[in-house]
């Protein structure tokens, strides 16, 4: 998601910038994993990741993440 502005409190003082939103649809085992490849190839100290649940959706979506993310 492209135009998005973040304000945020950082070194002690509140800070203004430009970001770009990724969302990322996986399963729950794989967060670990997906949060140390965001470190690893963001230029922030402290990237942002979030992991939201999922309560219904989709079947077939569900279903084809599973098999798309199995044995990961």
């Amino acid at each position: 998601l492209e135009g998005m502005r973040s304000m945020y409190w950082w070194d002690g003082a509140v800070e203004e910038d430009s970001e770009t939103v990724l969302i990322a649809k996986s399963r729950a085992a794989l967060l670990d994993t997906l949060t140390e490849r965001v470190r690893a190839l963001h230029s922030y100290d402290c990237p942002c990741v979030v992991a939201l649940p999922i309560e219904a959706g989709n079947a077939g979506f569900l279903e084809w993440i599973g098999a798309e993310t199995a044995g990961r």
